[in-house]
């Protein structure tokens, strides 16, 4: 009878020692799997993206939104966000501190006077691109004009430009006009838009039966057509410098957009859309 008690409890101990030993395991995987789930919740595909604001000229619009398509592939961390508009107006916004990491303008003149204000760094900020002022006309359109000098005829009623305060192009339009002395005398047939952009609409939509734009916002429209190529030798040079804006709380990212900009990959893309190289 001894001996079967003994046995017994040998057996419980025996019996109890694996059950705690199970235990210890299923702790031990709770363990490891604790772990695993907070390394997935730290991997990389899950990182917080940093979003960089972009104040860019209306004009780049087409171009910016293919290289940001590319840029964002191949940079999953990193999501751009664009404001489009007039060049003088971003630099408005950027000097009553609206946020921006990158600033690109259709002139150098509202880049110098960020630079000038020390909100642009001089030796972060380049001049990478050229365009040509045109003139365009509705495809659909009646009006023949072939120079500045037929902006004088009856049948021309509406001539859409930018606001050439805040719109380098509307600026560059009234130099030449200027240079043609006809600035003064074509004033009552004068509609003002926002942006170049907004000028290529009024014509898309017969309210100006000629614009001034550039180029390259000729190229993307079916529904307009160069009119006449507006003389070089009348108004400034047009250039486009970008530049990292001082105030960014991401340099490094916007450093990475900047030097991309300036790659041959993204100069091709500028260039399919009609701009030029600045070598």
């Amino acid at each position: 009878m001894f001996k079967k008690t003994k046995i017994s409890a040998l057996l419980t101990l025996v019996l109890a020692m694996l059950l705690i030993t199970a235990g210890c395991g299923t702790a031990a995987n709770d363990n490891t799997g604790s772990q695993a789930s907070s390394v997935e919740k730290q991997s990389p595909e899950t990182a917080e993206k940093v979003e960089l604001i972009v104040s860019a000229a209306a004009s780049m619009t087409d171009a910016l939104k293919e290289i940001q398509l590319a840029y964002e592939t191949k940079n999953p961390n990193i999501k751009l966000n664009f404001n489009f508009g007039a060049s003088g107006a971003l630099q408005q916004q950027i000097e009553q501190g609206a946020p921006a990491d990158l600033f690109l303008s259709a002139a150098t003149k509202n880049m110098n006077a960020l630079v000038e204000k020390q909100l642009i760094d001089a030796d972060q900020q380049k001049n990478v691109l050229s365009n040509e002022v045109v003139a365009v006309v509705s495809t659909d359109g009646q009006v023949s004009v072939t120079g500045v000098d037929d902006l004088s005829k009856s049948d021309v009623r509406n001539i859409a430009i930018g606001i050439p305060e805040s719109v380098p192009a509307g600026g560059y339009a009234k130099e030449a006009l200027t240079s043609a002395k006809l600035w003064d005398s074509l004033q009552s047939k004068m509609v003002q838009a926002k942006d170049v952009r907004q000028v290529l609409q009024y014509v898309e939509t017969g309210n100006a039966d000629i614009g001034f734009v550039y180029k390259t916002d000729a190229l993307t429209s079916d529904k307009v057509k160069v009119a006449f190529a507006v003389d070089p030798t009348t108004y400034t040079p047009v250039e486009y410098p970008i530049g990292i804006v001082k105030a960014t709380k991401h340099s490094k990212e916007a450093e990475d957009f900047y030097a991309y900009l300036q790659t041959q990959e993204a100069l091709d893309v500028f260039v399919k859309y009609g701009f030029s190289v600045i070598h």
